[in-house]
C-alpha cells in the first residue's frame, strides 16, 4: 500500500514539474515577443534596392508595411519617427534580406507619412501584442543572460546612398548627429563585463563601453558616434557576433 502511493505521489511531481516547465518557457517567450522593441535607421523600398539585389523581396509603393525579420509575419507594430513623434499602426511582411545595419524596410507611404527625412530616417518598431493580456513578470536568470539569443545572420551591405526616393530632405542644420549602438542590457555588472571582454576578443572593436542604467541595469554600447559612415561600420564590425535586436539610440 505504502508502495503504491508512493508511486503516485511520485507521478504526480513528474508531471507537474513537466508541465510548470513548459509553462515557463512558453510564457518567456510570449514575454519576449510581446516586449519587442527596437531603435534603428529603417530603409524606404525602392525599385532599384530589390533589382540590385539589396532587398529580395517586394514591395507595394501604398502599403502599409515593413520588413522585419525578427517579428513573424502578419504582425502588427507601431513605428514611429522619434524626430518629428509621428506614428502610424502597420503589418510586418514577408522575411526579406536586407542590409543589417537597418532595423527595418518601410514602404514608400509608411515613410510619406511619418515624414522621414531620409539622411536620418530614426524610427523606433513597438510589437502591438496580440492579446493585451499578459502577465509582465520576468523570468530571466544570471545563467540565461550569459547566452545571447542568435538571429539568421545577414551579410553587411555598405550603403552609400541610404534612400534614393525623395521623402523628407529638409534637415535640421541645428540638429546634431549623435547615436550610440546599444548591444544589450543586463541585470548584473559581471555578466556586462563578460559581455565587453567577448567583444574584445571577438571582434576588432578595443572599446565597448559599460553604463549603469539602475541598480538592476547594465548597458553594454558602443559610441558616441557623430556620422552615419563611423556607425554603420561599428554597426557592421558588432553585427558578426549576431546579437540579437542590437538597437541604435539617440545620444540626448
Amino acid at each position: 500500500m505504502f508502495s503504491r502511493n508512493y508511486l503516485f505521489i511520485f507521478l504526480c511531481v513528474f508531471f507537474t514539474s513537466c508541465i510548470t516547465g513548459d509553462l515557463k518557457k512558453n510564457h518567456l517567450s510570449v514575454i519576449l515577443e510581446n516586449n519587442f522593441t527596437n531603435r534603428g535607421f529603417a530603409l524606404v523600398y525602392d525599385e532599384k534596392l530589390f533589382n540590385n539585389k539589396i532587398i529580395s523581396k517586394k514591395m507595394g509603393d501604398r502599403e502599409l508595411i515593413i520588413f522585419q525579420n525578427n517579428l513573424k509575419k502578419g504582425s502588427q507594430v507601431k513605428i514611429t519617427n522619434i524626430l518629428n513623434n509621428k506614428s502610424l499602426i502597420a503589418k510586418v511582411g514577408k522575411k526579406s534580406v536586407y542590409p543589417s545595419f537597418n532595423n527595418a524596410v518601410v514602404s514608400i507611404r509608411v515613410a510619406k507619412e511619418l515624414i522621414l527625412d531620409v539622411n536620418e530616417p530614426y524610427i523606433e518598431i513597438i510589437l502591438i501584442p496580440e492579446s493585451s493580456l499578459f502577465v509582465a513578470k520576468k523570468a530571466k536568470t544570471y545563467d540565461e543572460e550569459k547566452s545571447v539569443a542568435n538571429k539568421v545572420p545577414v551579410n553587411s551591405i555598405s550603403i552609400n546612398d541610404l534612400n534614393k526616393v525623395k521623402i523628407d530632405n529638409k534637415k535640421s542644420s541645428q540638429r546634431k548627429f549623435s547615436y550610440l549602438i546599444k548591444i544589450a542590457d543586463f541585470y548584473f555588472n559581471k555578466t556586462a563585463s563578460m559581455m565587453l571582454k567577448r567583444i574584445k576578443t571577438e571582434t576588432i572593436i578595443k572599446n565597448p563601453k559599460i553604463k549603469k542604467i539602475t541598480d538592476k541595469k547594465y548597458r553594454v554600447y558602443l559610441g558616441p558616434f557623430d556620422n552615419i559612415n563611423s556607425l554603420q561600420k561599428s554597426f557592421n564590425d558588432i553585427n558578426i557576433l549576431e546579437f540579437e535586436n542590437i538597437e541604435i539610440i539617440k545620444n540626448d
